[in-house]
């Protein structure tokens, strides 16, 4: 299947200064940034930008970036999911992850987040997929954002509603190992049947919980 990448590009004023939220960035062009010292929430900065790299360069893979100048800020991935996770079982070239997402500390509350989200799905590039997030209370920020989990939670439901992400019951193990953990998607337009059906077994392995 063809995965539309359309590059389009946005600017937030802050501070007398433009940081330009850009994406999808080829691979060459977040080589060619830093990474901000603040984004360490799943890895090294550098060690996250070499992922970030690889990302970009994958098929399905795409990276929006939030740059202030050559520095990156924030960021957000789309790609398969980990083989290791059960949404990759059924091999759907239509099912695309949103993965990781983060803004550093002192960039937080200028409405970044949702921007990186929101240009991701412009022009229609993501309607011919299934787009899901797994939400886990472990990655989530709690000490340094002041917020308890379902706060945090709350928030992050509402950045996920702002491209029509709505929670989806599932019987996944890790999901239901904790009550603020969740499970988001966005079926897209051009989606087939099939392909909706097909993601519904993945969600529930026990037949009886549909």
């Amino acid at each position: 299947m063809e995965h539309i990448k359309i590059y389009n590009s946005t600017v937030v004023n802050y501070d007398g200064k433009q940081i330009i939220i850009e994406g999808p960035v080829a691979p060459e062009n977040v080589a060619r940034l830093s990474m901000h010292p603040d984004l360490d929430a799943f890895r090294r900065p550098k060690d996250q930008q070499e992922a970030l790299v690889e990302i970009a360069g994958l098929p399905e893979g795409r990276i929006i970036v939030a740059r202030d100048e050559m520095t990156i800020v924030g960021y957000v991935t789309f790609h398969y999911p980990d083989e290791m996770e059960r949404w990759s079982d059924g091999n759907m070239e239509d099912l695309v992850e949103l993965g990781a997402i983060e803004v550093a500390n002192d960039y937080r509350g200028l409405g970044l987040a949702k921007g990186l989200i929101k240009l991701a799905f412009q022009d229609g590039q993501l309607e011919n997929v299934i787009v899901y997030t797994t939400e886990y209370y472990w990655h989530w920020d709690l000490r340094r954002s002041g917020l308890n989990v379902w706060q945090y939670r709350e928030m992050m439901e509402e950045l996920m509603k702002c491209v029509d992400m709505v929670w989806y019951a599932t019987d996944d193990p890790e999901i239901c190992s904790h009550p603020a953990n969740c499970l988001m998607v966005r079926v897209g337009k051009d989606v087939s049947l099939e392909s909706v059906e097909k993601f519904d077994h993945l969600r529930f392995r026990q037949r009886f919980m549909y």
